[in-house]
């Protein structure tokens, strides 16, 4: 059964979400509740690997918004299961914005640093060459297109290391290894910025209520948007920073860890090729919607106070 919860202001927008059990898409539930009537869709409600069931869902609801927060991520299973990743990844969002624009509504949609080969020197900005070097990232920029290529109003966000305090991810896992094992090697050469699920839906919520009065005064422009936090890290710098904020929550008996060892991509094999850069640059989405994106240690720091 599809979830509605209603806000409290007269005629609201009927947003619907997708992905809601995911890290963004359960944070979205809380940042986007003041802006509208909310519908969350799982897999049981909205299957992205079906075509027709996503038809039917958006024609039942008729949604004013769509926050598209489902995803194949699985980036290196997608190796193998192609076709279910360009299902999710491409075909789903290419739907998704052809219903969007039958419907009149504003499709929002999440992509990812995967969709460059992380050779360039410096951060990305959105008029760069994407470049994907793994069957994810090709995935990606392919829903990236067909969303672009589309007739509806949509605004894509690509973001890089989401981590949250729920779900299966990075920051999690580190957390729990550091009360497990007394060493831990980890990748010191890809730099990006860890980003957390928190801010992406309080952004989100920001992106959408600006570009739903760009739209009601017709001065709204599709467009694509880096976003993240700022400053930049390793994933073994990510990994001691969750270490060293661990020794301010966690009792000393608790904690295992002893080294942490930093290693290269080439020491640590993997199905699927990474970017070495994932670095992002979110002065376009500063400039636009006015914001001021937080340090990405400031928010790991705020994030692990709900992992005790």
């Amino acid at each position: 059964m599809i979830q509605k919860t209603s806000a409290k202001n007269k005629q609201p927008p009927v947003i619907l979400i997708t992905g809601k059990n995911g890290q963004v898409g359960w944070e979205l539930q809380r940042s986007l509740m003041p802006l509208g009537t909310l519908v969350v869709c799982g897999r049981q409600e909205m299957d992205l690997s079906n075509s027709d069931s996503i038809v039917k869902v958006l024609r039942e609801i008729k949604p004013d918004i769509i926050v598209n927060a489902a995803a194949y991520t699985a980036v290196d299973k997608a190796e193998e299961e192609t076709t279910l990743a360009t299902q999710v990844n491409e075909v789903a969002p290419a739907v998704m914005a052809e219903e969007a624009h039958r419907l009149g509504a504003l499709l929002l949609h999440y992509s990812t640093d995967y969709i460059f080969d992380g050779q360039k020197i410096g951060s990305y900005i959105e008029s760069d060459k994407p470049n994907p070097i793994s069957c994810y990232g090709h995935s990606k920029l392919a829903g990236e297109r067909a969303v672009q290529s589309s007739e509806a109003d949509a605004v894509i966000l690509r973001t890089s290391w989401v981590y949250a305090a729920r779900e299966h991810n990075f920051l999690r896992t580190i957390f729990r290894l550091i009360q497990e094992r007394e060493e831990l090697r980890i990748v010191a050469d890809q730099i990006g910025a860890p980003t957390w699920a928190c801010l992406i839906a309080d952004t989100t919520a920001h992106v959408i209520r600006q570009s739903y009065i760009e739209r009601m005064s017709g001065n709204f422009n599709s467009d694509l948007y880096h976003l993240t936090s700022s400053g930049e890290t390793s994933w073994h710098g990510f990994a001691k920073s969750i270490a060293e904020i661990a020794k301010t929550i966690l009792p000393d008996e608790e904690l295992k860890l002893r080294y942490l060892e930093a290693i290269s991509t080439d020491e640590y094999p993997a199905a699927a090729a990474r970017p070495i850069n994932s670095r992002l640059s979110t002065a376009k989405l500063s400039m636009h919607f006015s914001l001021n994106m937080p340090e990405w240690r400031d928010e790991l720091e705020l994030c692990m106070r709900d992992l005790i």
